[in-house]
């Protein structure tokens, strides 16, 4: 079924854990194109709802209880307010803004989890789990750290890492330790329902590998390699005291795990939203999308759809259009360092300035890989794109409007050739933004929407109206009603992106109407109509505010850090023992992996009178490729060894960081190969 065959559509954004405030990395992530794209819907006058609302269950929750000495009631009820209020603050708007400790959830989940109890879909075992003797209770994934297997992370969680991003399970970490009471936690048995994914692997190949290949390539690979692996049966209940009971006799003491639990809150916050929430959950003819970031893909294209399947009279998602991660000036956004831009802090240093940075968000959006935010970029945006090419251009023609016809449109008084091709330029772009928009290409929609502003500054930098006002201003009456034309329509183009600022425009244009299928339609404001004096829609963002930002991230950063544990010096050597070493400067001519193992780089180092071959465990750190050219420095004088059948003929010198990470001792760059080192 093609995009135009829908009857409906149900907009799902990621329900965020009540736990904290929200950041700039969860606006472009999820929030911001999933508004456009809701926005842009209604402009089409599609039949469509919007559905988020907080994730309550989870045991980030009880987490930050605990570390507050408070209930996780109370913590839920704080950011649930704060949340709701940051979306309506940037203009997300939500039909529904609900939360799963709501009684309609409770029940919602509980009888589905039923329905799949009675149909016999669940596994239920026992099976050995982690348990703190101190504190006597079960340990739920999160609750449980250790060193992640993929990339070392030693404070990766029992269910996924946050550095790599890679999902686990208890058992796949090194040294797990409990971060209730910090100690190391045992094994008991206890008994648990599992969704048996397995079971429904081929379908799940049949219906993403085959049927949704228009997938984005980071969903779509995500999806493959997980089915590629193998799928297992997943546990959908937990031992804790905090969410939706397991409604079955005898499961005292536990819950539905958050991951079950929550995908299914979209379903109980369109119960809470309409009585007809079947039509939109039900029918065939209703589209729904999830948007989501990258972390939730597996349970928003495997778990949850296996869920709706095994259910049998639900709809599933028909895409699920996740971004990457957004990173904060280069480093990775953290709530534990407090490493982030809080999206109550930007609206008391920027205030008004909601757009913009829905702006910047949307043009820098981490659409197929990790991006980065930084201030400078925030400024230049705003500077040379929304003041310099969108203001710039409105401004003119309204305050030219005001100054030679009092505010009043002009009429046509006859279309030349170049008149006809801008006014015929309008429904190409929008043409151009809308197909942008149907498959979720946010970045290039605003940059394809931006040009008609583009458009505009250079249709009135050929016709020069200002010039031409003192020898034929019948002529300039008719650029004049062309560039606002144009104007008006950047009023629909752009509301999906700009929602304030176009509301504002439409304001002063005394036009109120948003409807995309007017784009490019003639006459959107009438010869005499009225239009208000111009006001500026955007500002100049100067350096002393953006310093600001930088210096408050560096006092952040200062803040959060601690004194490096290094290692213990080793036993003293004497002098004589130093001098027997031979340490030299050397260049990495040529680098590859050694096959067949995860660490160890074999390389060609020049030493100024010989090519050595050394082999060394920095697989993990640095990759072949980027390493000839770099200056190293090499103890020349070890005695030769064998390792995986390769000599290596020296030693190259590194430092560790106390968390495991290797950097070489370099040379100075004009250091000449071969050079002692004293």
């Amino acid at each position: 079924m093609s995009t135009k065959d829908y009857k409906r559509y149900l907009i799902t954004s990621a329900l965020p854990y009540a736990n904290g405030p929200l950041h700039l990395g969860h606006l472009a992530g999820v929030y911001v194109p999933s508004d456009i794209y809701v926005r842009y819907l209604r402009q089409r006058n599609r039949d469509v709802i919007s559905i988020c609302g907080s994730d309550e269950h989870g045991v980030p929750i009880t987490l930050k209880a605990r570390k507050e000495g408070t209930t996780p009631q109370d913590v839920v009820d704080r950011y649930h307010s704060i949340n709701k209020k940051a979306f309506e603050d940037f203009g997300i708007s939500f039909d529904i803004y609900s939360r799963t400790s709501n009684k309609v959830h409770h029940e919602t989940a509980s009888e589905f989890f039923t329905t799949l109890y009675d149909k016999g879909v669940f596994i239920e075992k026992t099976s050995e789990q982690y348990y703190d003797e101190e504190a006597s209770t079960f340990l739920a994934d999160r609750y449980i750290t250790g060193t992640c297997p993929h990339c070392g992370n030693p404070c990766a969680y029992g269910d996924q890492c946050e550095q790599c991003g890679t999902s686990l399970s208890p058992a796949d970490l090194a040294n797990p330790v409990s971060t209730i009471s910090g100690s190391k936690p045992v094994l008991r048995e206890t008994r648990h329902w599992y969704l048996p994914l397995d079971q429904y692997e081929p379908w799940l190949k049949q219906w993403i590998l085959e049927e949704h290949k228009e997938w984005k390539p980071n969903v779509y690979g995500q999806c493959k390699s997980w089915l590629d692996q193998g799928l297992h049966p997943r546990a959908v209940s937990r031992d804790l005291d905090w969410g939706v009971p397991v409604p079955v006799e005898g499961a005292d003491g536990k819950v539905l795990y958050v991951w079950f639990d929550a995908p299914i809150g979209y379903i109980s916050a369109t119960k809470e939203l309409t009585p007809q929430w079947e039509k939109y959950w039900k029918d065939e003819e209703t589209r729904m999308i999830h948007f989501i970031g990258k972390d939730n893909i597996v349970f928003h294209c495997i778990v949850f759809p296996t869920m709706l399947k095994a259910e049998g009279s639900y709809i599933l998602p028909e895409n699920v259009p996740a971004n990457e991660f957004l990173n904060l000036e280069n480093d990775k956004i953290s709530t534990s360092r407090n490493w982030a831009v809080w999206l109550h802090e930007y609206l008391e240093d920027f205030p008004g300035k909601q757009d913009v940075l829905r702006y910047v968000l949307c043009a820098n959006a981490p659409e197929n890989k990790d991006n980065d935010f930084t201030w400078k970029d925030f400024q230049n945006r705003n500077n040379n794109e929304l003041v310099a090419i969108l203001g710039n251009f409105v401004n003119r023609v309204l305050v030219l409007t005001h100054k030679y016809f009092h505010g009043k449109v002009p009429e046509i008084t006859g279309l030349l050739d170049r008149d006809k091709a801008v006014l015929d330029e309008i429904k190409t772009i929008a043409g151009d933004v809308e197909r942008s928009l149907e498959v979720f290409r946010f970045r290039e929609a605003i940059k394809t929407a931006m040009d008609l502003a583009r458009l505009g500054n250079k249709y009135l930098a050929d016709t020069e109206p200002w010039k031409l006002i003192k020898t034929d201003s019948e002529r300039v009456k008719t650029i004049l009603n062309v560039a606002l034309q144009i104007t008006t329509n950047l009023t629909l183009l752009l509301d999906p992106f700009l929602p304030f600022s176009m509301k504002t425009l439409r304001g002063i244009l005394q036009f109120d109407q948003t409807s995309w299928d007017l784009i490019g339609s003639p006459d959107l404001l009438e010869a005499g109509h009225t239009i208000e004096k111009a006001s500026l829609l955007f500002e100049k963002i100067e350096d002393e505010q953006v310093q600001a930002q930088l210096d408050k991230l560096m006092r952040t950063k200062k803040e959060n850090e601690e004194p490096a544990e290094v290692a213990l010096q080793k036993e003293e050597i004497s002098f004589d023992d130093f001098s027997r070493m031979d340490l030299r400067t050397g260049t990495i001519l040529e680098a590859e992996k050694v096959p067949k193992t995860k660490k160890l780089i074999k390389m060609q180092v020049d030493l100024g009178f010989e090519i050595r071959t050394i082999v060394s465990g920095i697989a993990e750190h640095y990759r072949p490729e980027a390493l000839p050219g770099k200056k190293v420095c090499v103890l020349a004088n070890l005695s030769p060894r064998k390792i995986k059948g390769i000599e290596s003929q020296g030693m190259i010198l590194l430092s560790e960081n106390p968390e495991g990470t290797l950097h070489f001792v370099e040379p100075a760059a004009d250091a000449i190969n071969g050079s002692e080192i004293n």
